[in-house]
């Protein structure tokens, strides 16, 4: 998963910057803290420092161990061992008076993991992470219903010892083991709760950085908050963590977030537009998480003859896009975006950027010529580019369409809509070409793909995930790459999207801040080992 942390310089001098309560915000309310459960980002943010995992993503990028001491992997690649450390609790505040006593925290163990995994692809549970573990021997069938739970490959030979047996090598395994999916669940504590699992303050026990103290929301009220308090039957030499609390305000959206930043009452915020704030004042740190590409409508007749796609993508002159374009865009040449890490290193620093055909204006001349007599078609009409109006700054296809219009001769226009218009528009097919903006869950290249895959905007470019699945079969990271190359020529050559723009996601905070951790995929932050100097 892509972790990019905040840091400022020059604090060698002051104390280490732990013990402060970091008042933030969660832009809505948590839908669950169920971390099999949950996908939106509040819930994520709270799940991150509510509990661990036995894999953690570093700061770097690279997966390394956490709750586990260590790890075995079998030569053929398909069966994962992991042993459990000895100092990593659970805890639930009994009494609720904020002191951790000796009977309110017991280890986790590898049961609890077992039935973690098991609740994820457990039919009735609904997952939306169950389709990542299908990986596991046995997980089609307990998925569909045809064996019970326990029949998937996940065995806890004992409390220290988990082990997993895969379909086929899986080299993005550990990192799907670092996902807050595979975060431990108790099932004792899991069956008090009598269905209300991740609901309320009472029906969460933490084995994490922090604990609920107390989460109030009121839809028709203002002062919501979720309170966290550092869990100190995790704090050690080994399990640091720097902040003493976490106070949460539940913001409506953005526009509240921003005022609450304004006014100094929350120490940062994500958004995928760092306007109007400056590197002078404020932490900035962008990274390039999400692809934008155009996309036409599957379903239109015109653009279902690819001569015509191939002269869209052949007249687009990247190097120009490049040296017009700000610091929040990057030319895009492959649909996986630079976020996205292979051992710590960008996955695009690892492979040749070469777009099928290049720039070629007298080639994109001829497939729009072939594509007119194929189609019969003397002019494609009023056209407009469905854009994101919350994803980007249109104003930069501006460069492109003056280009189509200087070589095919005829003017597209540009079309702004919300980001709930434009979802609507999107799968109701009301579009004809669109800019489409593409991240996937996780911080992997087979979740971007799989997002592609399973999206209306590429009806045809697969069957049954077929893609994706050619890539969740590799041993090795070095086979990883080649799989991801792979699986982008083959869409690239569908001419189906055609990559524009690496657009940036943001976390901006107050200076006096260190190693806040965004991770822009799941848009959780991790507040385990921030610092505050202020």
């Amino acid at each position: 998963m892509c972790a990019a942390a905040l840091t400022s310089c020059g604090n060698n001098d002051k104390e280490d910057g732990s013990g402060h309560m970091y008042d933030v915000t969660l832009n809505g309310n948590p839908e669950s803290l169920d971390p099999q459960f949950a996908d939106d980002s509040a819930s994520n943010t709270v799940i991150k420092n509510l509990y661990s995992g036995l894999m953690r993503v570093d700061k770097s990028g690279n997966v390394v161990c956490c709750n586990a001491l260590k790890y075995k992997v079998s030569d053929d690649g398909m069966v994962y061992t992991f042993t459990l450390r000895d100092d990593n609790f659970w805890f639930f505040d009994v009494n609720d008076d904020d002191v951790i006593t000796s009977d309110e925290y017991f280890p986790v163990t590898a049961y609890d993991y077992a039935f973690a995994l098991r609740r994820v692809l457990e039919p009735r549970m609904k997952s939306p992470y169950r389709e990542d573990f299908s990986c596991i021997v046995g997980a089609y069938e307990v998925m569909n219903g045809l064996e019970p739970v326990d029949f998937a490959e996940i065995h806890a030979d004992d409390e220290k010892t988990l082990k997993i047996v895969l379909n086929a090598p899986n080299a993005e395994f550990l990192q799907l083991m670092a996902s807050p999916a595979a975060y431990p669940c108790n099932e004792e504590f899991f069956n008090s709760t009598k269905g209300r699992y991740g609901l309320d303050d009472r029906s969460v026990m933490s084995n994490g950085a922090f604990f609920v103290r107390q989460w109030f929301y009121d839809p028709y009220g203002s002062n919501n908050i979720l309170y966290m308090k550092r869990n100190d039957a995790n704090w050690s030499e080994t399990y640091d963590i720097m902040p003493s609390f976490l106070s949460f305000s539940i913001e409506d959206n953005e526009e509240a977030i921003r005022a609450v930043f304004k006014e100094g009452e929350t120490e940062c915020f994500t958004t995928l537009n760092s306007s109007p704030y400056n590197e002078e004042k404020y932490l900035i740190q962008g990274i390039p998480a999400t692809t934008l590409g155009i996309v036409f409508n599957p379903e239109d007749e015109v653009f279902s003859s690819i001569n015509l796609r191939k002269a869209f993508a052949l007249s687009i002159d990247r190097d120009e896009l490049a040296s017009r374009i700000d610091s929040d865009l990057q030319s895009a040449k492959g649909i996986i975006p630079p976020a996205v890490k292979v051992h710590g290193r960008s996955y695009r620093e690892l492979v040749t950027d070469r777009p099928l055909g290049g720039y070629d204006e007298v080639q994109a001349v001829e497939y729009y010529n072939e594509a007119k007599n194929e189609k019969n078609f003397a002019s494609l009409g009023e056209l407009k580019i469905l854009v994101n109006a919350e994803t980007v700054d249109s104003s930069y296809l501006h460069i492109i369409t003056r280009k189509w219009q200087d070589i095919f001769g005829f003017y597209i226009g540009i079309e702004d809509v919300s980001a709930a218009e434009f979802s609507r528009r999107i799968e109701s097919g009301e579009y004809t070409i669109a800019l489409y903006p593409l991240k996937g869950r996780m911080a992997t290249g087979s979740a971007v793909i799989k997002e592609l895959e399973n999206s209306p905007v590429c009806s045809g470019i697969s069957t049954d995930g077929e893609i994706t699945k050619g890539i969740l079969t590799c041993k090795t990271t070095d086979e990883l790459v080649e799989k991801y190359a792979e699986a982008e020529k083959l869409i690239l050559s569908s001419y189906r999207f055609i990559p524009l723009f690496y657009k940036n996601s943001y976390l901006i905070a107050e200076k006096e801040n260190e190693d806040i951790i965004y991770d822009p995929f799941t848009e959780s932050i991790d507040y385990r080992i921030a610092q505050n100097y202020d």
